[in-house]
Parts: C-alpha cells; structure tokens; sequence
C-alpha cells in the first residue's frame, strides 16, 4: 500500500490503473430502496382521526372530539371525516367545455 495522509485515498501498489480502496458500508444497495420502500408505504396510510360525539355520563352534556376526554364520557356518535364533527366538504368537478 501506498501511505497518503488520508486513509480513504490510499491505492494498491500492485498494478497500474487499480482502483482506491473503498471503505465498506453495512447493508448495501438494497438498504437504502427497503428505507425508501417504508417511508412511503408509512406515508400512504397516514389519515386524521376521525372525530365524535362524546357524552358525560355525569351531567350528559356532548362535546366535539378526537380522543376521549376522560373518564366518565362515552362516545355518542358515529364517526365523522370532517373537522370539528362535520360531515367531509363534498367537492364537484365540473368539466370545461
């Protein structure tokens, strides 16, 4: 080996044109496309909580909300897609004639 002050630079002295050495890093190629891979199917099924109706069972008023808000409270409702207990906004596509 040829010593050089930087340990990554040094080459093999046994023939001309022979490549650097090159330090070996765990897990390969197919590391970085499984990463890749689980970042985005993670991605894919990321979606908000869905918000209900909770009555206290102490007094039975209702409030708006994604989790419990404790003790004493069931859950009064269906689920709704929209914010704050509101059915989701429907949206039309009207096509350009």
């Amino acid at each position: 080996m040829l010593k050089t002050p930087y340990p990554l630079c040094r080459r093999s002295v046994s023939g001309p044109g022979s490549s650097p050495v090159r330090p070996r890093l765990g897990g390969g190629w197919w590391a970085g496309g499984a990463l890749a891979w689980l970042l985005i199917a993670s991605a894919a099924e990321a979606a908000p909580a869905p918000w209900f109706y909770w009555r206290s069972l102490v007094d039975g008023a209702r409030v708006c909300a994604q989790t419990s808000p404790g003790p004493g409270w069931e859950r009064d409702s269906e689920a709704y897609d929209g914010p704050g207990c509101q059915p989701r906004r429907r949206v039309l596509i009207v096509p350009m004639r």
